[in-house]
């Protein structure tokens, strides 16, 4: 069976009845499995004449035929600058390394890039964006670092990663971006300036003329230096005048230039402006068949990813995105988001542009997860819970009528699988991301408790089921598996409170030695209090109410919540 681009991880089940991950046959609505070769290392391989070592995927993968499915490496035309042989191919460019690591606050380390780098290696995209090499001595490193190392790590498929290294359109900035760059398999220039009137007049203080000539002259002098994939982006396009778009996009073209990126800067466009714009100069601008046309969208107004797709849909065949969506300000087109929306649905509401409108990328979506959460941990930068395809919630089902089609369907209300994405859910939360919270329903908690091992009558699931709402309400975060087991074991179905805090007061200060007096009320309703000191007011709290008990109580979690902003 032959491997067909486009794949769509959505039909992937787990279990019983596990079925491999499909791909639409192209052009026709028939379901054809994926089939390559095993992940073996080879020895060598030969790119533009070198001899060079490759890599296999090191994934542990499962003895489960579709997990394993899921780790195996989707095709790709050959990479060629300013060209891509197959019209409906989609080239992801990942700036997280450098648009991602401006967000405030988000600085990574040498080492911390490079092992981003190698996670967006295993990820599959086609060009990583290392870095700004002028910005600092260690930005320089860093990207020269991602360019030697993972810029010449070959897949045994025949794929590495292009090395991109962004530059101002001068020459300073680009010799040091050639000089950080040029040691990779693949390497790219990726300059840039602005083009709008308020950035021409307000920051470049310069005539469109001299913004012209500056932008001509970097790329041939970017070309001089003997670099043959040469990205050039119009800074502020969304806000900049189509005419002289037309003029600077075409004369960059002749001086060299590969790859168009038309960035939406301060995210100002609609879905319908920004596709028309890409469409516009498609039709425009001299020698546009001769390059790559690319987005690049901030998420000012939440936009980023469907400005994004319509730019696809109007003929972009390069999408720059981050990992989490991180970026300056309110950060950039998610390369989750982007991805899986061509996952699911590029075979089908894509067609007015070139090609078949069958769009489709090489990403491996299995390694998402471990990314993002990557990302999130070097960067700081945590997900919000109900971040699409990869917050805590994205597969998490409280409602108890969700609950109820998730455990009968897992279709019903999940698009995707999260074990397409690399997130493992197994038999955890019923293995259907179920949270067992105020929300849930009778069959939810029922289900889980027969597969904690509890047949329970239908009189005694109604008095479990009673209580368990009564906790619910009051808990935050839901109820795990021990505390529905506590549920069960009281026979009446209602949880017997043995004491009760009835009065605290906690002292602590710089000087002071930590100390709590608690008052409790116990079973035989005997009031008794008790003083103790510790490490710090809680520790003291808790040696208090061990002392009271005469039991030794472990504290699991503890948090103190915000209420008001800026009060904690």
């Amino acid at each position: 069976m032959k491997f067909l681009p486009g794949a769509v991880f959505a039909a992937l089940s787990l279990g019983a009845a596990s079925t491999v991950a499909f791909t639409p046959s192209r052009g026709s609505s028939s379901i054809t499995t994926s089939v390559h070769s095993s992940s073996v290392r080879s020895p060598v391989a030969r790119v533009r004449g070198s001899v060079i070592p490759t890599t296999a995927l090191s994934s542990s993968l499962s003895a489960d035929p579709a997990i394993a499915e899921l780790y195996k490496r989707r095709s790709r035309p050959e990479y060629i600058p300013g060209r891509i042989d197959d019209p409906d191919y989609v080239r992801i460019f990942d700036t997280t390394l450098r648009d991602g690591e401006q967000s405030p606050g988000a600085t990574l380390t040498s080492s911390e890039k490079l092992e981003i780098a190698r996670n967006l290696a295993k990820l599959g995209v086609d060009i990583i964006e290392a870095g700004f090499p002028i910005a600092s001595p260690d930005d320089f490193a860093a990207v020269k670092q991602i360019a030697d190392k993972v810029g010449n790590e070959v897949f045994e498929d025949g794929y590495v990663p292009v090395i991109a290294g962004l530059s101002r359109a001068n020459e300073k900035d680009i010799a040091r971006a050639w000089d950080a760059v040029k040691g990779a398999v693949r390497p790219r220039i990726h300059t840039f300036i602005a083009t709008s009137d308020i950035h021409m007049k307000s920051k470049l203080n310069k005539t469109p003329d001299e913004v012209v000539d500056i932008a001509v002259n970097a790329v041939k002098f970017a070309k001089s230096l003997g670099c043959n994939d040469i990205e050039f982006s119009p800074e502020d396009a969304g806000r900049s005048d189509p005419e002289f778009l037309y003029r600077i996009l075409a004369e960059v073209i002749d001086a060299g230039a590969t790859t168009l990126n038309i960035p939406d800067t301060t995210g100002w466009n609609m879905p319908w402006e920004f596709g028309e714009l890409i469409k516009k100069l498609r039709e425009n601008v001299r020698g546009a068949e001769n390059v790559v046309f690319s987005t690049h969208c901030q998420n000012d107004l939440g936009l980023a990813t469907a400005n994004s797709l319509s730019g696809a849909l109007n003929g972009a065949r390069q999408l720059e995105c981050t990992i989490n969506g991180i970026g300056e300000r309110a950060g950039n087109a998610s390369l989750e988001e982007i991805v899986m929306s061509l996952a699911l649905k590029g075979n089908e509401q894509f067609q007015g542009g070139p090609g078949t409108g069958k769009l489709y990328t090489a990403i491996n979506p299995v390694y998402i997860t471990p990314t993002s959460k990557m990302v999130a941990e070097y960067t700081g930068m945590k997900c919000q819970p109900h971040k699409a395809i990869v917050g805590a919630n994205a597969f998490q089902h409280e409602s108890g009528i969700h609950q109820d089609g998730m455990i009968k369907d897992k279709s019903t209300y999940e698009i995707m699988t999260p074990e397409s994405i690399g997130l493992m859910r197994g038999e955890s939360q019923s293995g259907a991301g179920i949270v067992l919270g105020k929300h849930s329903g009778r069959n939810a908690v029922g289900t889980r408790l027969r597969e904690l091992g509890y047949d329970l009558d239908i009189d005694k699931l109604n008095a479990v089921f009673a209580r368990f709402k009564e906790v619910a309400e009051k808990k935050k975060g839901g109820l795990d598996d021990d505390d529905l087991e506590s549920l069960v074991s009281d026979q009446a179905g209602a949880m017997n409170e043995l004491w009760r805090v009835t009065g605290l007061q906690a002292t602590t200060g710089l000087s002071g030695i930590p100390t709590a007096t608690v008052k409790m009320m116990g079973p035989d309703g005997v009031e008794r209090y008790v003083s103790s000191t510790g490490t710090g007011p809680v520790d003291a709290v808790y040696k208090a109410i061990d002392q009271i008990m005469g039991v030794d109580v472990v504290l699991e979690s503890y948090s103190i919540p915000s209420l008001t902003e800026f009060i904690e």
